[in-house]
């Protein structure tokens, strides 16, 4: 399913690909033409940090895109604990499809955000090492208070943006807590093992970054073997 303006719905298709942490316009446009749905931006602090000036730029770049589908990839901007000041001039300059939270946001805030800007909401939360060797943990349970405050769910390793995977089988626990919303799966992704991942699991979609970089930096080639491999092309 589309919307109005051309994009895909999250969802609309077995698993969603979305790429973060592009920073150059040389990059989004190698991207033309891939099956690719989300380009992400970080506005956090990170050695991937982008002004908001920069992200405005850069989101008219992907704009002029269209994915395999026919669609306009959606802009999704990485924010940690921003207060609404913070988003407000951010989205001024760089008007973003989603704010991807990943700090100590209560589901009150994301929902006062989505209320204020009228966009997307997406939480992220860590997959502790807890998660992993204690099935009883409740750590699938701090989905549930974000159910209608959020449009969907992103998972990652602690810490966040640090190349590592977590243990993959704690997935399907996950997905079965967001209980219809769109579970995205991060940490420690790349063109080599991102087959695997989904053989073994079906979430709605996978959000990479470092592993489809060269020495720090973007690697179209990576990208492009990412995106495909995701769809089996």
């Amino acid at each position: 399913m589309m919307t109005a303006t051309g994009q895909a719905k999250p969802g609309s298709r077995k698993t969603r690909v979305k790429i973060c942490g592009l920073r150059d316009a040389a990059t989004i446009r190698t991207m033309d033409g891939l099956p690719i749905d989300e380009v992400g931006f970080v506005f956090a602090k990170s050695r991937r940090q982008v002004t908001p000036a920069l992200a405005g730029e850069l989101i008219a770049e992907v704009r002029a895109l269209r994915n395999r589908d026919g669609c306009i990839p959606r802009t999704a901007g990485v924010f940690v604990d921003p207060t609404m000041d913070e988003l407000r001039a951010a989205l001024a300059l760089a008007p973003l499809d989603v704010v991807q939270l990943h700090g100590d946001e209560s589901p009150q805030f994301c929902l006062d955000v989505k209320q204020a800007f009228g966009i997307d909401v997406w939480k992220v939360l860590s997959v502790t090492e807890r998660d992993a060797v204690d099935p009883s943990t409740d750590g699938p349970d701090r989905l549930e208070p974000y159910r209608g405050s959020v449009d969907a769910f992103l998972i990652d390793t602690a810490g966040g943006g640090t190349g590592r995977t977590f243990a993959w089988h704690v997935i399907d626990r996950y997905m079965a807590a967001a209980a219809g919303l769109p579970l995205y799966v991060a940490g420690g992704l790349h063109p080599d093992n991102v087959e695997e991942l989904l053989s073994r699991h079906a979430p709605d979609g996978v959000d990479v970054s470092s592993g489809v970089e060269t020495d720090g930096l973007k690697d179209s080639t990576k990208i492009r073997l990412f995106a495909e491999r995701v769809q089996g092309l």
